[in-house]
């Protein structure tokens, strides 16, 4: 059986796709002409977030295609529906990166907050001369309010490690989070009053259409002028352009990023501004973490191949 990884993946997963015909397309993202031609013929495809696979991948990969596991949590990048139609299945990697893409959150909290950034660059630029009274102030995370948006297992992973910093947490989402509420003494609040009462807002909702540019130039508005905004899930839950304008009016405060509208592309705006932190989508990437994704989506795929459930089937 013939199995196409569209980017090279950790050993880790490689090894337990042993005994199908593999072929490894591209260390980098491929052409989607090199994507159309090596997918011809395939049985399975073992993909990563930077592919997109739509109808016309999934027609020339033909008629023997029964799977398309995704090495990664979100599957914007799936069109499920044109999958369900060709009776082709889709897995994801849910639940191993939780804790680290937490990690990552809070990592981007702390560094836009205490502006590790501009004082990394001020050392490199050979410009630092003395410690200062003021130099590069910002606010504490101690003691202050965290809104979440989004409750699942990523936003309530930032929220125990919140707990550990003395904060206030607030949390909009689909569904009231009873049992998480007790554990974490978390308040429930509509998005509104959530921008409104928090000093950190850290967003972990999915791409769907109702959260394309979520958060725009109305909920900055809402901000605190000393707010800082971390954004983990996906670029395009941000309106870039009036989160560049709202940093740079200093609206608000800060803000740290590791996902961006239109990757690898990056706001030029922000490229200018000194209050962003960037990273480049960074989340997972944890040795033990992307290890565990190679693993989980090679397994996803052998299981449908050989002809038994995927522990992770997402449903359209």
């Amino acid at each position: 059986m013939k199995v196409l990884v569209t980017r090279e993946i950790p050993e880790a997963g490689l090894r337990r796709l042993e005994g199908f015909d593999v072929t490894v397309l591209s260390e980098e993202p491929p052409e989607r002409a090199d994507l159309l031609e090596a997918v011809r013929g395939a049985h399975g495809i073992l993909s990563v977030l930077t592919e997109k696979i739509d109808a016309e991948v999934l027609d020339a990969a033909g008629e023997d295609l029964e799977v398309v596991a995704n090495m990664a949590v979100g599957y914007d990048n799936i069109d499920v529906e044109a999958a369900e139609e060709r009776g082709v299945a889709v897995t994801n990697t849910p639940g191993v990166l939780d804790e680290t893409t937490a990690d990552t959150a809070f990592m981007l909290l702390l560094a836009a907050a205490r502006r590790l950034g501009e004082g990394e660059r001020l050392i490199r630029s050979g410009n630092w001369h003395a410690w200062g009274p003021k130099q590069l102030t910002g606010p504490d995370v101690w003691g202050k309010t965290l809104g979440i948006i989004g409750f699942g297992r990523i936003g309530q992973a930032v929220a125990w490690r919140a707990k550990g910093f003395g904060m206030e947490v607030l949390y909009t989402a689909r569904s009231r989070k009873e049992d998480a509420e007790r554990e974490l003494d978390a308040k429930l609040r509509d998005l509104d009053d959530l921008l409104r009462e928090s000093d950190f807002v850290s967003i972990h909702t999915p791409l769907t259409d109702e959260t394309h540019h979520l958060i725009g130039e109305k909920e900055f508005s809402l901000m605190k002028p000393t707010a800082v905004l971390v954004n983990t899930s996906r670029g395009p839950v941000v309106d870039e352009a009036a989160l560049a304008e709202a940093l740079a009016q200093k609206r608000i405060f800060a803000a740290g990023l590791d996902v961006y509208e239109e990757e690898p592309k990056v706001h030029s705006k922000f490229l200018e501004l000194e209050n962003v932190v960037l990273a480049p989508h960074i989340g997972s990437a944890s040795i033990e973490t992307r290890n565990r994704m190679a693993e989980i989506a090679a397994q996803n795929l052998r299981a449908v191949l050989e002809g038994r459930e995927p522990e992770n089937p997402v449903e359209g």
